[in-house]
């Protein structure tokens, strides 16, 4: 929505150009890439297709400005391009409208589709589903596999299913954890923690391993929970490297356990030895030039190898000594000998952290080769938090398993219920269900009616939720429901201006129609409210009508149109068989009415109560009076308002049968 906000960056037209991204391949893939099977990869390379050589190229060398390249060093992670579309559309607009991942009242989480789908128990999980309720599948093998699994946790008994689920609970960031241990900038703390819970996981779905073959039926289940150990098998090895205690602490140069495989480490550890036993010999030395047997090195204020003298015995210190410190009792010396040997000492010991340094680096970059195996058990992990919530979300009453079909354009719902409104309203008020059939070989618009705040808008987005929860692999707030795969589902409702970019309503109302108009297809779901309002009121309904007709002859896309014109609904006489009229039941409150009539008879508002319920036929009126009431309009003013639109529908009424009477 905020395209302002979006950076564009140029590259030099060098850069696409085959024989430089040709070399600038080789030369990546034969010499920086540090593995022996680097020409083996440069081959899968070179046989892809020259222009995908050269955005490639153009994609190494921007990442290299950001030490990013190392994404690209394992092609087997690539993924072709489908002409397929593998995911429903459903644009910024749309995400909005639907309200899918933020209300559009505070713009938090609560009151989202996301917030009713989320009960995961990861951090990587709740990203996961992020991504699922964005991105709704559009194969049905797919759609069914995920609800095959969830099906399985909901209606199984075995205990295997609680056992992994606590796996999940109170587990790090792993994911975050891993992508910073790649890119090297994880503390040996942190890389501890990562590696250590791993493990742990490792050990403890590998100890399950038999019950799952037992007790989990789902392929999809199946398959992701045993791939879990084998993926995460490496990470054991670098658990027994590194010293815990050394890493909890972050002192590098106790690190790793055995230094057989860091020669560099052991040699500089070797020579810091030598120096230590070379100063301890030179204490007997020592010992014997101050005349004292028990003479011992102390450390003080970080200065080590310093001989205490008593300021009474000074006169047998040797004149070469160099005095370090000293107090009234004592004075601090070295001789030297260990002036020579100490600062060569912490030489060595500096050059021991750098090198510690340097072999930490390395062990990370080792450690990233198996980047991919462990990310795709990260990501497998995810994937069972996200099956355990939408189970979670299916316990709740009144859910069914949706019915999704590949080669059906129809959205069929039995008795539905808005998934947010529904968990919002709780026990105490029951949201009123309603049911929706549209078919794309029979009534595939409907052109919905009504009282303002009938509940029209909200009966609307419940057929687009329900319908994308089905895509997502969830359980649906109905009875039944049966859904025909969507491509993707189109939104124009609600009235707001941009000012920013210098557009009125009326426009932006119609620039959102204009795309939908684009981009919808047959197998699309497309939802208009109160189009046309924007404007005057004949303009508007030719609009609202044009727009409406192009959607049923041209379209064929499954349509719901919520119009406060009547006019329009006079498209279900010209297309009996694909468009339904429908309006939101309500009962007139006729003694409230009756009360209030004075002298002027019948030019009181009428009152109304809302039934919530779809109901075939037209509203003719929107009584909208009501809800100037509702609003505490004053009451003088609701009168007047009355006995106006009186007068102005007595005039309509005869215009019409003047009409009438003329032809």
């Amino acid at each position: 929505l905020r395209d302002d906000r979006v950076r564009i960056e140029r590259m030099e037209n060098l850069h696409f150009e085959y024989s430089h991204a040709f070399q600038l391949i080789t030369d990546f893939y034969a010499r920086e890439v540090p593995e022996i099977t680097g020409s083996q990869k440069l081959s899968i390379i070179l046989s892809l297709d020259k222009p995908v050589i050269c955005s490639l190229a153009a994609v190494i060398a921007y990442l290299k400005e950001f030490n990013l390249e190392k994404m690209l060093y394992n092609p087997s992670n690539f993924k072709r391009m489908s002409s397929e579309t593998e995911y429903m559309t459903i644009n910024a607009t749309t995400m909005k409208n639907l309200e899918i991942l933020q209300n559009q009242t505070d713009m938090k989480t609560k009151g989202s589709l996301l917030w009713v789908l989320d009960h995961t128990k990861t951090s990587f999980g709740r990203r996961r589903l992020k991504k699922w309720v964005t991105q709704p599948l559009m194969k049905c093998s797919e759609i069914n596999a995920r609800l095959d699994a969830v099906s399985e946790i909901l209606l199984s008994e075995s205990s295997v299913f609680g056992q992994i689920q606590n796996l999940l609970c109170k587990l790090p960031d792993i994911e975050r954890g891993l992508c910073s241990v790649f890119h090297k900038k994880c503390s040996t703390q942190e890389f501890f923690l990562i590696v250590s819970t791993l493990s742990r996981l490792e050990l403890e779905i590998q100890a399950l391993v038999p019950v799952i073959h037992s007790h989990v039926k789902t392929p999809l289940l199946q398959n992701t929970l045993l791939e879990i150990p084998e993926f995460l098998s490496p990470v054991k090895h670098y658990l027994k490297i590194l010293n815990e205690e050394a890493a909890k602490s972050g002192d590098k140069t106790q690190l790793f356990k055995d230094l057989t495989d860091f020669p560099v480490i052991r040699k500089k550890k070797e020579e810091i030895l030598d120096v230590l036993s070379k100063i301890q010999l030179h204490l007997l030395e020592i010992r014997k030039q101050i005349k004292n047997p028990s003479a011992d090195y102390v450390t003080v204020s970080g200065q080590e190898f310093l001989i205490e003298v008593k300021n009474s015995l000074i006169s047998s210190v040797p004149s070469n000594w160099v005095m370090v410190s000293s107090t009234k009792a004592v004075s601090r010396f070295h001789s030297p000998f260990i002036i020579e040997n100490y600062r060569h000492l912490n030489q060595l010991r500096e050059q021991l952290v750098l090198d510690c340094s340097a072999e930490w680096l390395n062990f990370l970059d080792h450690f990233s080769e198996h980047y991919h195996p462990v990310s795709k058990a990260i990501g497998h992990l995810a994937t069972i938090d996200c099956l355990f919530s939408l189970a979670q979300v299916a316990k709740q009453g009144d859910y069914c398993r949706p019915i999704v079909q590949d080669n059906q354009r129809e959205i069929i719902i039995k008795n539905g219920r808005h998934p947010v409104i529904d968990v919002l309203l709780g026990e105490q008020d029951q949201y009123v269900p309603n049911t929706t059939n549209l078919s794309g070989d029979g009534e595939r618009v409907m052109i919905i009616t009504g009282p303002n705040m009938g509940g029209k808008s909200s009966y609307i987005k419940q057929v687009a939720l329900i319908t994308v929860m089905a895509q997502i692999g969830s359980y649906v707030p109905a009875e039944e429901s049966r859904i025909g795969v969507v491509d993707g589902i189109f939104t124009r409702m609600g009235a707001s201006d941009n000012i920013y970019k210098g557009r009125s309503t009326f426009m932006e109302e119609l620039t959102d129609t204009a795309e939908i108009i684009r981009k919808a297809t047959s197998r699309s779901l497309v939802i208009l409210d109160e189009l046309g309002r924007g404007t005057s009121t004949h303009d508007g309904i030719a609009i609202a009508y044009a727009t409406l007709e192009h959607f049923i002859r041209d379209v064929e896309s499954l349509t719901l149109f919520v119009t406060h014109y009547p006019s329009v609904c006079e498209l279900e006489k010209v297309y009996p068989e694909k468009v339904g009229n429908y309006h939101m039941a309500f009962l007139v409150n006729e003694e409230e009415s009756g009360e209030q009539k004075g002298s002027e008879d019948g030019e009181n508002p009428e009152f109304i109560t809302f039934l919530y319920q779809i109901t075939k036929g037209v509203s003719a009126r929107s009584y909208g009076l009501n809800v100037a009431k509702l609003a505490d309009v004053p009451e003088e003013i609701l009168k007047k308002a009355a006995h106006k639109s009186k007068e102005l529908e007595g005039l309509v009424n005869t215009k019409r049968s003047e009409q009438l009477w003329f032809s």
